[in-house]
């Protein structure tokens, strides 16, 4: 084996991603291995085949935790697998690895996913090189303050079971690695069926293949004098095939707007009309599959190219080695360096600077940038996810959102505009636009007992699932809905007042509300929740009710747990310590869930 070590220079770097920062860190990777001669392969954990794994010698795991501890979607496949009973517990025996973790400490189950696929691939054999990387996001330099010391063992240790070959040193960073593909820009403007623009092929829809919906609805549902603009928004769907269900959710794929897609082009002295065929350098290294071949700029930028998002640390690496000019290149490894990250996080992550932004401050540079890197500096697009708002069984050929459209101050003059909401907000029902979209399991799963009693409490437009399961139950005559609604003012932002007072008249649900600026003292859903403590307790101890809790993650939901814990003692007369283990054993069988996002 020492042998193979030494002639057998690869090195497998797979990645699960949520939002792009582990697929970030991979690619990061990626190009550390590269300076030292490894030959390298990045990869989404779901897109390898699994199969090959007993065949790596050296393997690095970057995998994020999402929500409630669960993997990112594009390693789900993996981690059901690798975590069959049926597995030998000496397969993956020839590997040495290392796992990666970005998380959030914030949230409960902080790098819950990373610890866990350590501990596995160590059951089955492999050999770990060092303890996992837990990254936090909540540290003032993000995961780097973990990540960049742990990477430095990391190479030690790498470097020191496969040496350099003889003659060899370790590419500087003063060198740019070669791009990983090539833009061959054809000759003809010829006619180019762009993704948007092909007829669904049938199926089921998927991130590869959505379903392309027309916008029916778009109406702001807060009073215009309040200060968050939120929109119900509805897609028809009729002869799509998409099913789903209460608690489920829809991804959206936004597109950049056209103003930022000229400007961008301008900037870069792209021509839109372009058409170019992607050829990789690397035979290990897969085209894009959202993109199609050939493609226009227009496409690449509009559709896949996420130019609004705030540039991370690689960006300004990877920049400074275009800039002719000696200034703004100072500036571009200032804010690449360790010691430079304070400096980074001013400029950018406080003002939520986006790239496009960043390219205006750099004019000598941003003209040379090559389009052979396009796809290296400007990560793509993400889909957005929001909770389905309506029910099937009520609207078969509809899905609704509640959305509200993000937009806030910084110091920077411009205001701050969410890519996806205000894209959505856009579009006129007139139009006759269509939206690329499809449907995921949600984390919320209701009971199939029409007479289980449900508890839900969702501020804000964390009422969106409840809004679909009462809809459903209410339609299939299921009593026992109880909502606990809170919201700034009654005639303000109170999201579906009429749909619920006709409900309650009908029997079909209890609703609780607090309007936290209606009066001298603000109230929250939890005082409400303690309000009705004897109504409550009744419901978990005699009916077997289930609590969902949905919503804004800063401290609504764990205050919301309190308030329940309180419950449990003076109605259940529990201790401190019962209280808790009663909360956990509502959580293992279902009857507590939660759905939250920062």
């Amino acid at each position: 084996m020492e042998g193979d070590k030494q002639t057998e220079r690869r090195i497998l770097i797979l990645y699960g991603s949520q939002t792009g920062t582990a697929e970030d860190m991979a690619e990061r990777l990626g190009r550390e291995a590269r300076r030292r001669h490894f030959t390298c392969r990045v990869d989404s954990i779901d897109s390898y085949n699994i199969a090959n794994l007993i065949h790596e010698h050296l393997a690095v795991f970057v995998c994020a935790t999402t929500g409630q501890g669960d993997p990112p979607d594009n390693m789900k496949n993996f981690w059901r697998f690798i975590f069959r009973r049926n597995l030998p517990h000496n397969s993956l025996c020839q590997m040495d690895f290392a796992v990666l973790g970005l998380g959030d400490s914030s949230y409960p189950k902080f790098n819950f996913i990373a610890k866990k696929l350590h501990k596995r691939l160590q059951q089955l054999g492999a050999n770990p090189l060092q303890a996992p990387a837990l990254g936090d996001d909540q540290h003032d330099l993000g995961p780097d303050a973990v990540v960049d010391p742990w990477l430095s063992d990391l190479w030690d240790k790498v470097l020191s079971l496969y040496p350099l070959p003889a003659g060899l040193s370790i590419i500087s960073d003063l060198i740019m690695l070669p791009p990983k593909f090539s833009l061959r820009f054809l000759d003809k403007q010829e006619t180019i069926c762009n993704a948007a623009e092909r007829e669904d092929s049938g199926g089921i829809a998927t991130e590869l293949q959505p379903h392309h919906a027309t916008l029916v609805t778009n109406q702001r549902v807060t009073a215009q004098d309040h200060f968050q603009d939120v929109r119900i928004i509805e897609f028809d769907i009729t002869g799509s095939g998409i099913q789903y269900s209460p608690g489920d959710v829809v991804m959206i794929q936004p597109q950049n707007s056209h103003k930022d897609v000229q400007m961008f082009c301008s900037l870069l002295r792209l021509h839109p009309d372009s058409l170019f065929v992607l050829e990789p350098h690397d035979p290990d290294t897969p085209v894009p599959p959202q993109l199609p071949q050939p493609c226009s700029v227009q496409h690449l930028v509009e559709r896949y190219l996420d130019i609004r998002s705030v540039p991370r640390r690689s960006f300004f690496q990877l920049l400074s080695y275009f800039s002719p000019d000696e200034q703004e290149r100072e500036k571009l490894l200032e804010f690449s360096s360790a010691v430079g990250q304070d400096e980074l996080y001013t400029y950018c992550n406080r003002p939520r600077r986006t790239t496009l932004e960043v390219l205006i401050d750099f004019p000598h540079t941003t003209p040379c940038i090559p389009a052979d890197y396009l796809l290296e500096l400007f990560p793509r697009i993400r889909p957005r996810a929001f909770s389905i708002a309506s029910s099937m069984q009520v609207h078969p050929n509809k899905l609704q959102i509640l959305m509200a459209v993000v937009q806030y101050k910084t110091r920077l003059h411009e205001v701050r505009r969410g890519l996806c909401s205000s894209w959505l907000a856009s579009i006129s029902p007139e139009d006759g636009k269509r939206v690329p979209l499809w449907v995921k399991k949600g984390t919320l799963k209701f009971p199939s007992d029409p007479d289980t009693p449900l508890i839900m409490v969702g501020p804000g437009t964390g009422v969106a699932p409840f809004h679909s399961a009462i809809q459903e139950r209410a339609a299939l005559g299921k009593a026992g809905n109880n909502l606990f609604f809170g919201c700034r003012g009654k005639n303000k932002d109170f999201y579906y007042k009429d749909e619920w007072e006709a409900l309650e008249k009908m029997g079909h649900l209890r609703l609780f509300t607090a309007f936290s600026r209606d009066q001298e003292e603000k109230i929250y859903v939890q005082h409400r929740i303690t309000e009705n403590a004897a109504y409550l307790w009744e419901l978990f101890s005699s009916k077997q009710a289930y609590f969902y809790i949905a919503g804004n993650a800063k401290s609504m939901p764990n205050q919301v747990t309190d308030a329940l814990k309180s419950i449990f003692q003076s109605e259940g007369g529990m201790s401190a310590l019962e209280a808790e283990q009663y909360l956990v054993m509502l959580e293992k069988c279902g009857r507590f869930q939660s759905e939250t996002w920062s």
